[in-house]
């Protein structure tokens, strides 16, 4: 199945991309389980499951990390944010 993934902010820093399509293996079926999937690179990467506090929206809807992905799906990671 394939999905797009998009990586925002800090997080598309330190990756060097915005933004992938991504064919997963059958037992990716999680927004967390694909985090951990990419998080498993490496280096920069890790920084997926290492962050306190990242998001992730589904077809731009936040949800958690237990929310089902499915193909065609779209992807996006967020790091902590503040601002004022």
């Amino acid at each position: 199945m394939k999905v797009k993934v998009l990586f925002f902010a800090g997080l598309r820093e330190a990756l060097g991309t915005g933004s992938e399509a991504l064919a997963l293996p059958a037992d990716i079926s999680t927004a967390g389980a694909l985090r951990d999937l990419l998080a498993a690179r490496g280096e920069a990467w890790s920084a997926l499951a290492s962050t306190k506090n990242v998001r992730v929206a589904v077809n731009q809807q936040m949800v958690g990390f237990d929310a089902p992905v499915k193909a065609g799906d779209e992807v996006a990671f967020f790091p902590p944010v503040t601002g004022g």
